[in-house]
């Protein structure tokens, strides 16, 4: 019979977090990802920040 095995495996290697997404100029939708993303900064929702940058970078402006 084997032993159990009582380790854990090594934490997985992330990379650094990407830069934070500048608004497109003269795009309506960044800009209002942009605004949404200082009002949950200012909120302490840093899940809402990151949900922002996302819809940021995937703006088609």
């Amino acid at each position: 019979m084997t032993e159990p095995v009582t380790t854990m495996e090594a934490a997985p290697a992330l990379g650094e977090p990407l830069p934070e997404p500048e608004p497109a100029p003269g795009c309506a939708n960044c800009r209002g990802w942009a605004c949404r993303r200082d009002i949950a900064r200012k909120a302490g929702d840093l899940t809402r920040v990151s949900d922002c940058n996302v819809m940021i970078r995937r703006c088609t402006h």
